[in-house]
């Protein structure tokens, strides 16, 4: 048997120990009737060190050394203490009591278990004790997309005249891209089919009881927070692997959590107004009414998370607040009901007439451009307004859109899980969201527009998932259905669910899909989502070329798309 023996270890531990019950024992010979008792101890000493060797933890030559150097120092001891010609005689009579020998011999063995618990001692290909506070897990999902555009659908020209318009507002912008001689870059009506992956791989650290560390690394892009998809046909280039998350969490109490960095979603929400892929950059905090045995648990949860840093003169900060209540409840033995009530605010984010120019010359200023809810932001969805219009442009001008609401949802969400029908369960959730700040006359002051830009300023989903309450043995499976009515304007469209109508708000449609276990932890999955816009993604006007005004109004995007995913977890 191999042992890693640490003798510096060892002697620090508790070789003082053992050297003090040796010199006790040779002290201890000088009193004739406590001799019986102190060769009882001496026999103990010797046990333990002779078992310390039978066990591997000791060779027979450091444990004899051990002795020899014991019985040296018990020597030199005695020798120190003999009196001197001058010296008047000192007796010692040294007493060692059944307690106290019996208290010595648990001490030692207690200290010896304890560090051989700790270092592993005897057991075979023994991994460090870090390892235990260190768990690495992850997943891999390989999938095949088509996307099937309408052929019914408004072509993307149409999008490009009414940017070049600039008459007002609109809610797909990037439809209506073009290049420097004004050639459409985008289509609307042609479908598309791909192979995406995604790899994601995550390491938690517990450092305490109370603090712990997260990481994880996602395939993906650093412009897209919504999506870890990777497409293949890049000509066999290598993928980025980008930091996904990074928090430290702390517990001080078992009521109290604390996360900061980038977090996983802290909200009881769904996909309809945070993607299941986003993931937060701030502080947050929640609280749980902690009781055992009770079935009624309440919770609170409070966050505040920048958007962009305040740059001054040249940008203001953006920020995300938001707070929710809410409790889980479990009113019968096969019943689990959760519910949560939220406030989301966001500050600076809404859009305003951009007039930092310099002069007659139209030259921009620091500070032009700060009011732009930039491309690489939004998805699609939001009802926009053009905040340079005032800007001479051309065809080699860039356009800015912003925001023409202000956006404070309040969202209402509940779930529950029924498992009278086991061993399958039902799964059912809701959720209501309304924009309180959507106001028509505050877009016409910040914009310097007239009219009604129009839009909607609420949303509501309906899941139902029958079968295992998560697919992760062979032969498990389980069936969904998913309905979302989403206005243009009650959530912000940057951070929704990127699938359902590719994306977005101003969506409304249904995803039906089928998760079967293949293997343990090793799943086979088919969605299929069909989608329409609620209100015309275009202006509702569009003068065209020859100065033919047409209505628009009733213009739709519809889109199905269709999903096979192989997913691996680890």
């Amino acid at each position: 048997m191999n042992i890693d023996f640490d003798m510096k270890t060892f002697k620090r531990s508790w070789w003082p120990t053992l050297t003090a019950l040796s010199l006790a024992v040779a002290a201890s010979v000088a009193k004739a009737d406590e001799r019986e008792s102190l060769e009882a101890l001496r026999q103990t000493t010797l046990g333990l060190i002779n078992a310390l060797v039978d066990k591997g933890v000791l060779t027979r030559e450091v444990a004899d050394g051990m002795l020899k150097q014991a019985q040296t120092k018990t020597v030199d001891a005695t020798a120190a203490n003999a009196p001197t010609a001058s010296a008047k005689p000192v007796q010692r009579v040294p007493y060692v009591s059944e307690a106290m020998k019996t208290q010595i011999r648990n001490e030692v063995k207690e200290e010896v278990l304890t560090q051989a618990r700790a270092e592993r001692w005897g057991v075979p290909n023994a991994t460090p004790s870090w390892v235990d506070r260190i768990k690495i897990d992850g997943d891999f999902r390989f999938r095949y997309q088509q996307d099937s555009p309408s052929s019914d659908n408004l072509p993307a020209s149409y999008y490009v005249e009414s940017v070049l318009g600039r008459d007002g507002t609109i809610r797909a912008p990037d439809f209506g891209t073009y290049t420097s001689t004004g050639l459409v870059t985008t289509s609307t009506n042609e479908g598309r089919d791909r192979e995406r992956l995604r790899l994601r791989l995550g390491l938690t650290a517990k450092v305490t009881d109370e603090v712990g560390v997260g990481v994880r690394l996602a395939t993906g892009n650093d412009s897209d927070r919504v999506s870890t998809n990777q497409t293949l046909g890049q000509g066999f280039n290598k993928y980025p692997l980008l930091v996904d998350r990074a928090f430290v969490r702390v517990d001080p109490t078992e009521w109290l959590s604390v996360q900061a960095g980038r977090l996983p979603n802290p909200w009881f929400s769904t996909d309809m107004i945070w993607s299941e892929n986003l993931n937060f950059e701030g502080v947050a905090a929640t609280t749980r009414w902690v009781k055992p045995e009770a079935t009624f648990e309440p919770f609170a949860t409070m966050g505040a998370f920048p958007l962009r840093e305040d740059s001054p003169p040249t940008r203001d900060g953006r920020w995300l607040y938001g707070a929710q209540i809410g409790a889980a409840w479990s009113p019968a033995l096969r019943t689990k009901l959760k519910f949560g009530l939220a406030y989301y605010g966001y500050k600076n984010i809404e859009g305003r007439a951009d007039n930092d120019f310099n002069g007659t010359t139209l030259t921009p200023g620091v500070s032009y451009g700060q009011y732009e809810y930039s491309k690489g932001l939004r998805q699609k969805g939001n009802t926009l307004f053009e905040t340079n219009a005032s800007l001479d442009t051309s065809l080699t001008q860039a356009r800015n859109w912003g925001l023409a609401y202000k956006f404070r949802p309040v969202a209402l969400t509940a779930s529950a899980e029924l498992t009278h029908f086991s061993p399958y369960s039902l799964l059912l959730s809701a959720e209501y969201v309304k924009n309180t700040a959507f106001d028509v006359n505050d877009f016409q002051r910040r914009s310097g527009l007239v009219g009604d830009p129009g839009g909607k300023d609420d949303g509501y989903q309906f899941r139902m998932a029958f079968g295992a309450s998560d697919v992760r043995e062979a032969g498990q499976w389980q069936a969904s259905a998913t309905y979302r009515h989403l206005g243009s304007d009650a959530v912000l469209d940057a951070f929704t669910d990127s699938d359902l109508g590719l994306g977005g708000t101003n969506v409304q449609g249904y995803t039906l899909a089928f998760n079967y276990g293949l293997f343990r932890n090793t799943t086979l999955g088919v969605r299929y989502l069909a989608s329409s816009t609620i209100d015309t993604p275009l202006n509702q006007t569009v003068v065209t070329s020859g100065a033919e005004t047409i209505d628009y109004g009733k213009a739709k995007f519809k889109v199905n798309s269709f999903q096979v995913d192989f997913n691996v977890r680890f």
